[in-house]
């Protein structure tokens, strides 16, 4: 837990920091945060273009908010809480037209993992590789603040009361979101168990 809170202090340190006007720490906060944005923006868009672009704006918000910030909340929630609402309005204007590329299509945005020893078969790979689609279509089947509410609490580990900051309501509402999300995924994944 106290890494936590350093890192919460590094990160409302830097922002205040580009409150007084130093560039380089929007350039290290941008640098840290810029692949778990564009990627949480990927799983909720589904379209590689429109979360490069969103994020971008999700980006020029914060450096264009950065006048008026104060710390009241950890860092991350305030800069998920722009990006999911950046998110959402895509979605609800219908500006992410589904494209035709895979979720995880992009592989050069993900580090390779290099396993020397135990590699899996090309068979157990495309295995692996069809469960993992399969998992990603089912989240991206959930409506829109359930897939939100499962991406932050599975993929970019938020606990509830920051989850519910983010999306703007009570943490009772996030664990209603997030347990109908699941039962869902839980219904549409029983035959892979």
């Amino acid at each position: 837990m106290g890494g936590a809170a350093v890192a919460l202090d590094y990160d409302a340190e830097l922002m205040l920091r580009v409150k007084e006007g130093d560039s380089a720490s929007f350039g290290v906060l941008l640098e840290k945060h810029r692949l778990p944005v564009v990627h949480f923006l990927y799983r909720m868009v589904q379209n590689r273009a429109v979360a490069e672009e969103l994020a971008q704006e999700v980006f020029l918000r914060v450096y264009r908010s950065r006048a008026t910030y104060e710390p009241a909340a950890k860092f991350t929630t305030w800069l998920f809480r722009i990006a999911t609402h950046l998110a959402l309005n895509s979605l609800r204007d219908g500006k992410n037209e589904r494209s035709q590329e895979r979720l995880d299509d992009d592989s050069s945005a993900m580090p390779a993992r290099q396993v020397s020893d135990a590699r899996p078969s090309i068979e157990e790979t495309l295995v692996s590789q069809a469960r993992r689609d399969e998992v990603r279509r089912a989240i991206a089947a959930l409506p829109e603040k359930q897939r939100a509410a499962v991406l932050m609490h599975k993929y970019q580990e938020m606990e509830y009361t920051q989850i519910a900051r983010v999306l703007s309501c009570s943490e009772s509402a996030v664990k209603s979101l997030l347990f109908r999300a699941y039962e869902s995924l839980r219904a549409r994944l029983a035959h892979m168990a």
